[in-house]
């Protein structure tokens, strides 16, 4: 398939959602010395049905996985039975196996596991276009997604303000292609700069890693562009504000979704840890930047 073809796919399993409010206050001032944004994707940008990338909310996940292989025209071998609780489980296996390696917060590449979990199931001739359709078509169902009010126009007026914009999100390969299915841009088209895109699969680490966002540090450094310099936009104060606020840079917590808000009010990481901004809608960012 094309990316195209991914584009309409995701366009066509998608339908139109609205965030839930949160029983928060927005708290904004004035960050006149930012020169870069970097933002999440699923809570933030996006409205996510689970509230993650990788988790299922309320949804029959056997009936997904059953409807995805039928839409894939994936046939189980005779006698061959597939739970959809064995995608966890393996991932869960491939988590364990890169603790024991030193990761502290492993992240998979899902094509991996799409492939490790039909062979067990006895299909032995999955490619890799297969398994990316089989990819976009399960989360699809699992974790309904749409872009969160405001947020194309959002990044066009920090584009026209020449703000440098980045991404570090935990993510899959299709984490990127939803921008051009609900937009029509890509995300250089959008104003994100490669260079500090940060996906956590291709990294095989997840938030809340510093590593993913010592990446993006690391870029925006030798543009001359300090932590200081840098707000990170996110839904999850462990996952997002408290990484983001160690390495230095200022943070706002997004509080405009309540399935994906994250307060983490019972780590101790986050008991010390207090947000330049809250905002509970994705427009009031620009009334904080230059």
């Amino acid at each position: 398939m094309s990316d195209k073809q991914y584009y309409d796919l995701i366009r066509e399993r998608s339908a139109p959602m609205k965030p839930e409010p949160c029983d928060m206050e927005a708290r904004l001032s004035e960050l006149p010395d930012v020169r870069c944004v970097l933002f999440d994707v699923y809570g933030t940008l996006v409205i996510s049905g689970s509230g993650d990338v990788g988790t299922a909310g309320a949804v029959d996940q056997q009936k997904a996985l059953d409807e995805s292989l039928a839409a894939c025209g994936i046939a189980l071998p005779d006698g061959a039975t597939l739970a959809a609780d064995r995608i966890t489980a393996v991932i869960r296996e491939h988590h364990a196996r890169a603790k024991e390696e030193g990761v502290e917060y492993p992240e998979v590449d899902i094509l991996e596991i799409w492939s490790e979990v039909l062979s067990g199931a006895g299909v032995r001739k999955a490619d890799r276009e297969t398994l990316k359709r089989l990819a976009i078509e399960y989360d699809s169902r699992i974790n309904p997604v749409w872009p969160m009010p405001g947020m194309e126009d959002v990044l066009s007026a920090l584009r026209e303000r020449n703000m440098r914009m980045g991404i570090v999100s935990n993510a899959q390969f299709y984490t990127p292609l939803m921008f051009p299915a609900f937009t029509g841009k890509t995300c250089a088209e959008l104003g994100f700069k490669e260079e500090v895109c940060v996906w956590s699969w291709r990294y095989r680490e997840g938030k809340p890693s510093k590593n993913l966002y010592r990446n993006a540090l690391s870029v925006l450094d030798e543009w001359g562009i300090q932590s200081s310099d840098v707000l990170y936009v996110g839904n999850d104060m462990r996952n997002d504000i408290w990484p983001s606020s160690e390495l230095g840079c200022r943070a706002a917590l997004f509080a405009g979704d309540r399935r994906s808000l994250r307060l983490r009010e019972d780590d101790p990481n986050c008991r010390d840890v207090t947000p330049d901004l809250v905002l509970t809608a994705l427009p009031q960012l620009l009334e904080c930047l230059p």
